[in-house]
């Protein structure tokens, strides 16, 4: 719904008078007109009307009056909603809205349900010059004359009927009405990864084992039987109840919750099979609730195990399928990459067999909210590619509550493509960047463009578990974080007499800073990282404790609350980097000595490769963080001293971190040797199997002897397998080590 910034126009508007023919509903200061609602209006008519008289009046300080059409005659007025007196097109389909002249009177029409809201902020917008480019205040011009265009005719029907842009913008409820939005608060009685919502596992998991899934042979609370009667009245009675609650929901969720352990029960299995998909048991057992409810809409997430569709059953006529697009990566648009086959599939499987389609998509780094996530030029070309596959709806995931890179510009241009999928995205991103950043506009899209350009000119990989580490090869390089700052230096020094504009820069830069930190972390002793050399070993760059600490009052000043999806809040980041930056320089006689291994380390979570053992640095409980990451294999590593060296004790820590299946070895060995072939024991340990606990933790281990070594090798053993309570089908566990300390 967002416009071209008409400024020829507004130009003329403000300092020139009208042109010929225009309707002047204000002139100089003056005004005949009058606001005419239906003799009984709608709450949305009612409010629409109320948005026209407050805007107008702040425009031009008149305020005209607002009546009901049976105490009204004539045609000098707006005629907001469906009044008698009338102009443009029969119908309006769905929640669109026409806005139109006619003589001397104006006309804002409206669909269904927020429709003559939305055209009223469209008139506003468009025709007026206002601007709600983010969630602050609008934009508001100073006019003393007003005018409309004749014969204007604007008729705008969204061809989905959800159209929901997930960012902090999102809690203003005027930017969701003036940019057409909706917020799943408000539309589902019951929203997202809902079975346990319905049956809560503390509280039957006990008693009833058996309303929950059979998985390797044992009911565990991770789903839930779908075919046990017992599940399907409870989940009839919680919606008699629910719906009653909430009469005015218009849709609500059955879906499984976020994670594998899908029900292999005799009954479920057979479904799945005779489906040929996980969706089988889900789709019947939904169908099932839907028709005990025919009057109600019902959601459920293709999503994981059960995103292919199933081959007999088709969802019910009023059932949704909730499609998400999690496993593509987002460095070039959905139709194309290589990574999102799987979801064009499932998409026309689904397609084939129901009209009712909604997409969850992601246009965020998860791991990291700040990251610069470049996928801006793809936007377009994925909600075309929806709206060619007959999609309905649309809920792009961003940062949700929390800021995130560009969040502003991010969900302005969103909107505009949400609402209307071929708009011309050039002229709404450049009416964003000119309305929000002012002077500095030019430098801003230019630092937006050349993120762009570095995906594609290094082949980056854009994954929405990435993580600016990761990515320090490609478009995070240093070299390119320099080139982004000098543009954006460019952009503060255009605004630098404008706060407003200036504190939007500065925001824009949060991205490139928290890289800068993160990255330095990684890079600890070399160029880009936090320490500097002092005497025999190193200190932390006396820059460094002002920077985080600028990086965390500004992030907090932006709104920023947790740094990734249920990661630190900047006050938690804070005292991470304080723990860092007050660590003794323990060095050793490892440190930087080369590391040989016998198994591959995961290259996604090991960018420092081998030498992530003898660095210097140490992990903390982010395994993406200066940990060796090995996938299902024993961690075999073996540091060359350089010389036989006086060894008495070696230490080194691994990770705990059941969320993402990394567990602690069964059992490490650590071996000594002159000559590289012969080793003897150094030490050995059994290592505990641990408890159900999904806490990330670090555990330190000291192995003491004293003989003289060149080769230290140390053997870490995976274990064989994912305890019971965290098994996943075929995924094994896996091991983190870091900073093998020899002294």
């Amino acid at each position: 719904m967002s416009s071209i910034l008409l400024t020829m126009l507004f130009l003329l508007n403000s300092s020139c008078g009208t042109a010929s023919g225009d309707i002047s509903v204000v002139s100089n200061g003056h005004s005949d007109y009058s606001i005419v609602t239906p003799a009984s209006p709608s709450k949305a008519e009612s409010k629409a009307a109320s948005v026209l008289q407050d805007y107008i009046q702040k425009i031009s300080g008149v305020r005209l009056p607002v009546v009901k059409e049976n105490d009204y005659s004539g045609n000098t007025a707006i005629f907001v909603g469906n009044t008698e007196h009338t102009s443009g097109p029969e119908k309006v389909y769905g929640d669109g809205f026409y806005t139109g002249t006619a003589d001397k009177a104006v006309y804002v029409r409206g669909g269904s349900g927020k429709g003559v809201l939305y055209g009223a902020y469209h008139l506003l917008d468009t025709y007026m010059h206002c601007r709600k480019t983010s969630g602050e205040a609008a934009f508001v011009p100073s006019l003393k004359t007003i005018t409309l265009p004749p014969n204007m005719k604007d008729l705008q029907e969204p061809r989905f009927v959800y159209r929901e842009s997930y960012y902090p913008m999102s809690a203003d409820p005027e930017y969701l009405d003036w940019h057409g939005l909706q917020r799943f608060e408000d539309l589902w009685g019951l929203w997202g990864h809902s079975f346990f919502k319905i049956i809560p596992p503390q509280q039957y998991f006990a008693g009833h084992p058996e309303y929950f899934s059979l998985v390797n042979g044992s009911r565990q609370p991770m789903q839930l039987c779908l075919s046990n009667e017992q599940v399907y009245n409870l989940t009839v009675a919680y919606f008699k109840k629910a719906i009653a609650t909430h009469p005015d929901a218009v849709y609500w969720s059955i879906s499984p919750e976020d994670g594998p352990g899908y029900c292999t029960c005799a009954e479920c299995k057979k479904a799945d099979e005779e489906e040929a998909s996980h969706a089988g048991a889900l789709i019947r057992f939904v169908n099932r609730i839907a028709a005990a409810f025919p009057e109600q809409q019902f959601t459920t997430l293709a999503y994981g195990y059960s995103a292919k569709a199933p081959a007999r059953t088709k969802p019910a006529h009023n059932v949704f399928i909730f499609l998400s697009s999690i496993d593509a990566y987002r460095q070039t648009p959905l139709q194309t990459i290589a990574s999102a086959a799987d979801f064009r599939k499932n998409l026309s499987s689904w397609g084939n067999i129901s009209d009712n389609l909604f997409i969850w998509d992601y246009t965020i780094q998860f791991t990291n909210y700040l990251c610069p996530f470049p996928d801006y030029a793809n936007l377009q070309a994925n909600m075309q590619y929806f709206k060619n596959n007959h999609v309905k709806g649309v809920f792009s995931q961003g940062s949700g509550e929390t800021y995130g890179d560009m969040a502003e510009y991010n969900s302005y241009v969103q909107a505009a493509l949400l609402w209307n999928q071929d708009a011309d995205i050039q002229a709404v991103s450049a009416d964003f960047m000119q309305s929000y950043y002012k002077a500095a506009a030019p430098y801003v899209q230019q630092y937006i463009q050349a993120l762009t350009e570095a995906v594609h000119q290094t082949h980056a990989v854009l994954d929405i578990y990435g993580s600016p580490i990761y990515s320090a090869k490609d478009y995070l390089s240093p070299a390119k974080i320099d080139q982004y700052s000098s543009l954006l230096d460019k952009a503060e020094a255009a605004v630098e007499k404008d706060p407003v504009a200036l504190k939007r820069v500065n925001w824009a830069r949060l991205p490139l800073e928290y890289v800068v930190l993160q990255q330095s972390r990684t890079y600890g002793t070399e160029k880009y990282g936090y320490l500097t050399p002092s005497g025999n070993g190193y200190v932390v760059n006396p820059r460094w404790p002002q920077r985080v600490q600028q990086f965390v009052t500004n992030s907090t000043a932006a709104g920023v609350t947790e740094l990734s999806e249920g990661g630190l809040s900047p006050d938690a980041y804070q005292q991470e980097w304080n723990k860092l930056l007050a660590q003794k320089w323990v060095g050793g006689l490892a440190f930087k000595a080369p590391v040989t291994l016998a198994n591959p380390y995961t290259p996604e979570y090991s960018p420092m490769k081998e030498k992530t053992l003898t660095d210097g640095l140490f992990g903390t409980t982010d395994f993406s963080y200066n940990w060796l990451f090995t996938y299902g294999k024993d961690m075999i590593a073996t540091i060359d001293l350089g010389s036989n060296k006086a060894v008495k004790e070696v230490s080194m820590n691994f990770l705990q971190d059941a969320r993402h299946y990394i567990f602690l070895p069964v059992n490490i060995k650590v071996e000594v040797s002159s000559d590289g072939s012969t080793y003897q024991i150094f030490g050995s340990k059994q290592v505990p199997v641990p408890g159900e606990d999904f806490t990330a933790s670090i555990s330190h281990y000291v192995f003491n002897n004293s003989v003289s070594a060149r080769y230290i090798r140390v053997t870490a053993s995976c274990a064989a397998q994912l305890p019971a309570w965290r098994t996943v089908g075929s995924k094994q566990p896996s091991l983190c080590c870091d900073e093998i300390v020899v002294q």
